[in-house]
């Protein structure tokens, strides 16, 4: 469902209250409950989101996960001369570092995000494209709109209905076109989100698909995530008229000292924590 248009700006507003402290349970969850929750989320976490991460992301630089791969170095959407002039789709863009980064290249990339709070931190730190403020299993867009697409752990770990996102994604790239996403890996889903010693030890079987949902006093979600095995992402990419061209399980560099939720040096030495998806469209 469209929320809204940002192209022309968005409009300042004060954060919303913190929530009280979430139940972390395991159940059912549409997309309607799905894509609310996550609206309400990232509105209300969007400043300390941004605050806590956003010098390890920059202001225009484009890190596909917590390992800190960068797309200057990794180049998993073509080659410089292939980003001039093209036309670029970010999907759960955030404060929209990478499309600032893709606009450095002389790509044309619109900045799409579920949260208008996420898209005000994109205003603030400057943004010379359009800002969009939609749902990604609905992209307010024609068929064949874009050269390229993105989303580094943007929208598809959030909504219900993950295979719609990747049809969506398909409709709007034109024929040649390449999408590449990043999630957290999903090996990580058998393991506590803990960044120590604790978070090595398996306590829950990798192929439980129930969604992870915090839930408030009153049972209301107020975050939820899906996942979704390695097989079944492949097959999602297959069956949206992709071909999976590369699954890159970025390594724990020696220089990235930081932890972040479940993320770590412990941890990323020894369990892979993101898989990057390179598909094209034939």
């Amino acid at each position: 469902m469209i929320q809204d248009a940002m192209s022309d700006g968005v409009h300042e507003g004060a954060a919303a209250e913190p929530a009280e402290q979430p139940q972390a349970t395991r159940r059912s969850a549409d997309t309607t409950e799905s894509s609310r929750a996550s609206r309400s989320w990232w509105d209300r976490n969007a400043d300390e989101y941004q605050s806590e991460h956003g010098a390890f992301l920059g202001d225009n630089r484009f890190v596909w996960g917590p390992e800190g791969l960068d797309e200057e170095d990794a180049r998993l959407l073509g080659p410089a001369a292939r980003l001039a002039g093209r036309t670029v789709l970010e999907i759960g863009a955030g404060a929209a570092q990478c499309s600032r980064w893709l606009a450095a290249q002389g790509a044309r990339p619109i900045a799409l995000d579920l949260s208008h709070r996420q898209l005000l931190h994109a205003r603030r730190i400057g943004a010379g494209f359009p800002l969009i403020q939609a749902d990604a299993g609905e992209l307010p867009f024609t068929d064949g709109s874009f050269d390229l697409a993105c989303s580094a752990y943007g929208g598809v770990p959030f909504v219900a209905d993950s295979g719609r996102v990747m049809q969506e994604v398909h409709r709007v790239l034109r024929p040649g076109g390449r999408w590449v996403f990043s999630v957290t890996h999903p090996v990580r889903w058998a393991f506590p989100d803990e960044p120590g010693p604790e978070g090595l030890t398996a306590i829950s079987s990798y192929f439980d698909r129930t969604p992870y949902v915090e839930e408030d006093r009153a049972g209301c979600a107020v975050y939820i995530e899906h996942h979704r095995t390695l097989g079944d992402r492949v097959r999602e990419i297959a069956a949206a008229g992709f071909r999976l061209v590369d699954l890159v399980e970025p390594e724990w560099p020696q220089w990235n000292e930081q932890e972040w939720s479940g993320w770590s040096p412990l941890r990323g030495a020894l369990l892979p924590g993101t898989a990057i998806f390179v598909c094209d469209r034939e």
